[in-house]
């Protein structure tokens, strides 16, 4: 077999792979036969009949199988012959049987960036101090108070905020319906916020047994992307109104949360612990975002772009099946696949030169995945699905679906070792 490199980019190779005449005689030879025992073909005997005869009727698809297997079996072993690392599978661009009998193809592959760690121990990083304010407590037991305010029909005027008003409703964009955009005794808590607070606003004022049109403009970055940036007109039919019966905020309120709390301090006390809880909880994400972030700032490499195709392809793939369980596809939710790709490609690039410098600093610290480490991590699985330890590890037993888990492992194991080389400065909130 022979093999030539030619260099198509800063990290792009495109391998011209020949395989020699005898290998391809045999694979043919070895089809052909095989196919004359499967087929009957008129005037020859079952497994009789002359190859030629064979090329005319199936030649097309024998030698395109033959290919294929001939580029499977070979593929890795011109890859190791050529001494290249290739980050992602190839891209067969070209095959041919050629006249002398020989076999060529050519595989176009992306290889490992060959770049020197920057700085990656000591990094400075500045995180906001952990407080708890009396207005941050304030806002939850609000909460909690909306939450668990006892709800009582109105019909004597029109919705206002805090109200919870069902509604009919359909959706027309330049006077076409809009058949994802649609309701049916749907519940609009008006001023949660999980509507958006351009839809939920446009529901104030109205009464029970309202038919009416509304034409709502929604800003450029509203969450449903069906409806971002658009004006459209909603045909609305009110169908109930209920208003909440807000209690006062008091020791009474707090025994009412819990028999745990005898007074309204002992409520706030364990309210300001859950919310350090929760800010601590997302600081030490944030720790982990800054910190990578340094990291790709410390370091100016080229990334196989196959890699990054791979991975951007890779999230627009999560992002339809999001859709499909909601019965959707990308153009009904006014996404385009282009746009998509044009917009999530900086993301795609850090991510994956942030992999490479994680795996180059693992290499170094000689970091690895244990026994010990796989352990745990199939036990946070099994605690976070309610799966038994062993069905997660029945889960994991192939090792394409291991492999995977593997590399998450390993990574967090790394980003935690530099969390704990980092200094952390405390910044007082402004």
């Amino acid at each position: 077999m022979q093999v030539s490199v030619e260099e198509s980019s800063a990290l792009g190779r495109a391998l011209t792979i020949v395989v020699p005449e005898k290998e391809v005689k045999k694979r043919l030879d070895k089809a052909f036969r095989k196919l004359a025992g499967e087929v009957e073909i008129r005037g020859f005997r079952k497994g009789k009949a002359p190859r030629k005869v064979l090329e005319q009727r199936y030649g097309e698809s024998v030698y395109n199988e033959v290919a294929e297997k001939i580029v499977q079996d070979t593929y890795f072993d011109a890859l190791e012959e050529s001494k290249l690392e290739a980050v992602v599978h190839p891209d067969i661009r070209s095959h041919s049987f050629d006249d002398v009998g020989t076999f060529t193809y050519v595989a176009e592959i992306d290889i490992k960036p060959d770049f020197e760690l920057g700085t990656y121990k000591g990094l400075e990083v500045e995180l906001p101090a952990l407080e708890v304010s009396e207005e941050d407590i304030a806002a939850r037991l609000e909460s909690m108070r909306r939450e668990m305010a006892p709800l009582r029909s109105v019909e004597d005027r029109g919705a206002e905020q805090d109200d919870i008003i069902t509604i009919d409703f359909t959706a027309f964009e330049d006077g076409e319906e809009m058949q994802h955009v649609k309701g049916s005794d749907y519940p609009i808590d008006i001023g949660s916020g999980k509507n958006g607070k351009v839809f939920e606003d446009a529901m104030l004022g109205l009464k029970v047994g309202d038919e009416v049109t509304k034409e709502i403009e929604f800003p450029v970055d509203f969450a449903n992307q069906i409806l971002a940036g658009k004006t459209i007109e909603f045909h609305i039919t009110v169908k109930d109104l209920k208003e909440r019966v807000l209690t006062e905020i008091n020791d009474e309120f707090a025994q009412e949360v819990s028999a745990d709390f005898k007074s309204l301090d002992d409520l706030k006390a364990d309210i300001k612990e859950k919310i350090a809880a929760e800010r601590e909880k997302s600081r030490s994400g944030d720790l982990t975002d800054v910190v990578m972030l340094k990291l790709l700032e410390n370091h100016d490499f080229e990334v196989p772009q196959r890699l990054v195709a791979h991975e951007i392809s890779h999230h627009i793939k999560q992002l339809e099946e999001t859709l499909e369980r909601q019965n959707m596809t990308l153009e009904a939710a006014g996404l385009s696949r282009e746009k998509l790709i044009e917009d999530y490609k900086e993301d795609a690039e850090k991510r994956v030169k942030g992999d490479f410098i994680l795996k180059k600093i693992a290499e170094v610290e000689d970091i690895k995945v244990e026994d010990e480490d796989l352990s745990k991590g199939f036990q946070r699985i099994a605690e976070q699905y309610a799966m038994s330890v062993d069905d997660v590890k029945k889960y994991f037993a192939r090792r394409e679906d291991l492999l995977p888990f593997m590399h998450e492992i390993l990574n967090e194991k790394i980003v935690e070792f530099l969390r704990s080389e980092s200094t952390i400065n405390y910044v007082e909130a402004s």
